[in-house]
């Protein structure tokens, strides 16, 4: 884990930092489908609320039963996939987001049993869901548990159904967040592969800067950015995030296939 989001504080500075990475980026990513209203991009972060209701009760039942179909059964990967959807959709409703477009402490809480239950699944199959790999990726990725380089694996299996310049140009993002820079640039390769060849040096120049960026990020100089659009660096360790405003709000919607 390159983070760990338990603290108030901590998870602000977070956040911070991911708001900064969007404006260094000054938009252009987002051009390519990567960080806006994708699963697991920069904005990701202050999404303002997942699928279905505003509450779990509907889901609870239905849990309940996939997770006693489990118990019957630990060696069926369709079950075990069906028990990580739904704890994805009981921790993906609005209600488990804050104002800002954060998980909730409670929500946070859920998304621990939503790793254990797709690394089970993974061990028991050969050829995982695409859809169910990018809804646990945005789990793995900053609004969840921080696990950047398992959030890569799980948009490996994305891009390999549905390779598109988002999906590859996320895996980049988190493979470098996540500090092995090799598999970043290979994904960062077959992003600007995909790009026409009018934007493929744009898109590489920024991919660029964002292995720049995380780098900087990995060894402890915090850029931040003020309302006014400065930057300065801070410590890893400070005990509150600067004074930040999130971005509005953008939709969610899945990986363009």
């Amino acid at each position: 884990m390159l983070f760990d989001l338990r603290g108030r504080g901590r998870r602000r500075t977070v956040q911070a930092i991911y708001l900064w990475l969007a404006v260094l980026m000054g938009g252009g990513l987002i051009f390519f489908g990567i960080g806006g209203a994708t699963n697991g991009g920069l904005l990701d972060a202050f999404k303002g609320g997942g699928g279905g209701g505003g509450g779990t009760s509907a889901f609870d039942s239905r849990l309940k039963a996939a997770e006693k179909a489990v118990a019957r059964n630990p060696n069926d990967a369709a079950s075990w996939a069906q028990l990580t959807q739904l704890r994805f959709d009981v921790a993906n409703v609005p209600a488990n987001y804050d104002q800002n477009g954060n998980f909730t402490s409670k929500a946070r809480g859920q998304l621990a049993p939503v790793k254990d239950a797709w690394d089970h699944y993974l061990t028991l199959t050969s050829n995982p869901s695409p859809n169910l790999a990018a809804d646990v990726a945005a789990v793995l990725g900053p609004t969840g548990i921080g696990a950047y380089r398992d959030a890569a694996r799980a948009e490996a299996i994305v891009a390999t159904a549905r390779p598109s310049i988002a999906t590859y140009g996320q895996m980049a993002q988190d493979w470098y967040l996540g500090g092995d820079t090799r598999q970043g640039d290979l994904a960062s390769a077959k992003a600007v592969s995909l790009a026409q060849p009018s934007q493929r040096a744009t898109l590489q120049s920024q991919l660029s800067q964002l292995k720049t960026q995380a780098a900087a990020l990995r060894s402890g100089k915090l850029p931040t950015t003020s309302a006014a659009g400065s930057s300065s660096s801070t410590g890893a360790g400070t005990g509150g995030g600067p004074g930040t405003k999130a971005p509005p709000k953008p939709s969610h919607t899945a990986p363009a296939g």
